[in-house]
């Protein structure tokens, strides 16, 4: 396939891109390192050159704060002359790269509030708890807001920007003005939905007349209000983009959800949520209002990006995370490498919640990727070429050995990846089974095809053994055996209705009337909807006050949305006390009960392979040994394989 849409070229106004790929604004936290916590840092300029080197058509810089007083640390600032020149420094560099640059000018309202000292901004009073209550933004700053709007569009102009974005969703200030979800004024800048419209039109007027005319003006919009009474729809969206467009604005971004309820889950879609979700009414919103419109959400493959242009459902496509996950993404897609790309899988596991845990944890400095370790570490973690070309031998063909396979292949070594088992990808795979998480599966498959492209040496059916070490002498060890799962001391289990949950995963015909499921962590709550989309009726026992413990806020959400369309029973605070024939005993709160059980699946956790013996043979033949993933220790992420795996191959 050669994609000639998606990299064909698009002028708008006076700018010529190179392709229809748009890298959208994504917050990364790496302003936090800087002087004030709010400026452009070496790290975010390579960063973006990479994507920029890669083939991305437009890199979009996240959110940037145009007022001073309301502008949070760990986000990025055009709110004063003094970030022109870090502004100016990032952008001459991408064009030496070929990209150009997108500036998304930002007033962050109820999200400011991760920054204790920024003043938070919203249209009418907001009680945040029954002691505090948010006012309303008075008139006067009202006006002093889109004065820096305008202000801000000057700065970015005198920094040499390509593109400004103006940011109208996601609940930040010229969003909550325009929705009647949230704007309770009952003035002229509130109640009718053409008051409403008032503020983000004047925003945007400040921002036209600060640009010259050749300059493109995007904006990002939510095509609706989801889960938000009295919220925007997406007629009013049309007709508000249809202002906005007579207003300046050259570009639509079409994104969707909110803060203030469980449609936050739309703002970095996991993997739950469908691919491409925004596409059909970013179509219409096209169709109605004639403006050029690009969507977002979930379109993570070339294939996919191909077909909306194909079908004129878009002018541009926003591949944001996909290029978290691969910065040579385009290059690879253009050149027909498609093996060759790290797939976004949709986790948000290093994305979404690292950006989270970030705003709580000093020691994490910035956001990462699950399939890309080196995320805002392209120049400490590059996979530059080794000294001297090492033998590596790899127990273990899970995807942490996989992908140790292809960094140490790059870097110059020879990689022997043994698995012992006959096929590569181990619980990446079986993950993939899982209702919703194909992506995981499909990366699996496609990370282990690329190896074999490469020409990694793969040894299936062969378990590393102290045997297998002292016969190959290798110069280094990578032990990436993962886990196996714990099996409790209850009485009956290990009955003949007992099975374990990788092992039903791996089943592709399953039939149970009624199901038990002891255990509540994500892969107990990925095997119930597993048997209930098989017909199953299924009970989850869990012992703790609440399930999916480890997951983070967006994919909890998603699950548990889906859950809800199950035949699913949720237990905590549940202890299994007893497996018989055909019932499960459990105690709830001091009482015992039986739950009727034709099939039992255990999903408790699971523990480190061991690999003591292959770790001293390593020792006794002075042979540098690194183990990751769940064989170091388990249960735990992804991610934490992925980049152990990564690390262990810069080692060598």
């Amino acid at each position: 396939m050669s994609f000639e849409k998606l990299f064909s070229p698009i002028k708008i106004r006076e700018l010529e891109l190179r392709n229809r790929v748009v890298m959208s604004a994504m917050g990364t936290h790496e302003s936090a390192a800087s002087e004030d916590g709010r400026m452009v840092t070496d790290k975010l300029i390579a960063y973006h050159v990479a994507r920029a080197k890669g083939g991305c058509g437009l890199n979009t810089i996240e959110v940037c704060s145009v007022d001073a007083a309301s502008a949070p640390t760990g986000f990025l600032s055009i709110a004063d002359d003094r970030y022109i020149p870090g502004m100016k420094k990032l952008c001459s560099a991408v064009h030496a790269a070929g990209g150009r640059v997108a500036v998304q000018l930002w007033q962050g309202g109820l999200a400011v509030a991760s920054d204790p000292q920024a003043q938070i901004l919203l249209p009418s009073d907001m009680p945040l708890s029954p002691e505090y209550t948010v006012p309303g933004i008075t008139e006067e700053r009202i006006q002093s807001v889109i004065e820096a709007f305008g202000q801000a569009a000057r700065r970015v102009v005198e920094a040499g920007i390509d593109v400004i974005e103006f940011h109208c969703a996601h609940n930040y200030l010229p969003h909550s003005f325009l929705s009647g979800g949230i704007n309770r004024r009952t003035d002229g800048w509130g109640g009718s939905f053409e008051n409403r419209k008032k503020f983000p039109l004047a925003c945007i007027q400040a921002i036209r007349a600060n640009m010259p005319e050749g300059m493109p003006l995007f904006m990002r919009i939510d095509c609706q209000d989801d889960m938000l009474e009295g919220g925007l729809t997406i007629e009013e969206v049309i007709d508000f983009c249809k202002c906005a467009g007579d207003a300046g604005v050259d570009v639509l971004n079409i994104s969707r959800g909110n803060i203030l309820t469980a449609a936050t889950v739309y703002e970095v879609a996991p993997v739950d949520i469908p691919h491409g979700f925004n596409v059909e009414p970013a179509a219409r919103i096209r169709r109605e209002t004639g403006l050029l419109t690009m969507p977002c959400g979930r379109i993570n493959t070339p294939e996919m990006a191909e077909d909306i242009l194909m079908q004129d459902k878009a002018d541009l496509v926003v591949m944001a995370r996909a290029q978290l996950a691969d910065p040579e993404f385009c290059n690879k897609a253009k050149a027909g490498k498609l093996n060759s790309i790290k797939y976004c899988i949709g986790c948000d596991q290093g994305c979404y919640d690292y950006f989270c845990r970030c705003l709580e944890d000093p020691s994490l400095e910035h956001i990462t990727c699950l399939r890309n370790p080196a995320v805002l570490e392209e120049e400490t973690m590059a996979l530059r070429p080794a000294p001297q070309a090492k033998k590596v031998l790899i127990a273990g063909g899970g995807i942490a050995g996989i992908e140790a396979a292809d960094a140490l292949y790059k870097r110059g070594h020879h990689p022997i990846l043994c698995e012992a088992g006959d096929t590569l990808g181990g619980q990446f795979v079986l993950a993939g089974a899982a209702p919703r998480k194909g992506d995981f599966q499909r990366a699996a498959y496609m990370a282990a095809e690329n190896i074999r492209d490469l020409g990694v040496e793969i040894r299936t059916n062969t378990p590393v053994t102290p045997a297998l070490i002292a016969a190959e002498k290798p110069d280094a060890v990578i032990i990436a055996i993962g886990s196996k799962p714990i099996i409790p001391n209850i009485p009956g289990a290990d009955s003949g209705c007992v099975v374990e949950s990788h092992k039903l995963l791996a089943q592709k015909d399953v039939s149970a009337g009624k199901a038990v499921v002891i255990g509540g962590g994500l892969v107990g709550m990925e095997v119930a909807e597993f048997l209930a989309g098989k017909g199953s009726s299924v009970t989850v026992v869990e012992m703790k006050d609440s399930v999916l413990g480890e997951l983070g806020q967006l994919r909890k959400i998603g699950t548990h949305m889906a859950m809800a369309q199950e035949d699913i029973q949720v237990l905590v605070n549940t202890t299994c006390k007893e497996i018989r024939a055909d019932e499960v005993i459990v105690e709830q709160d001091g009482k015992e009960r039986m739950l009727a059980a034709d099939l039992v699946v255990m999903a408790i956790g699971s523990k480190p392979v061991p690999s003591q013996d292959l770790q001293d043979t390593c020792a006794e033949a002075g042979i540098p040994c690194y183990v990751v993933g769940d064989a170091l220790a388990a249960p735990r992420l992804a991610l934490n394989a992925i980049h152990e795996a990564y690390r262990a191959a810069l080692s060598i």
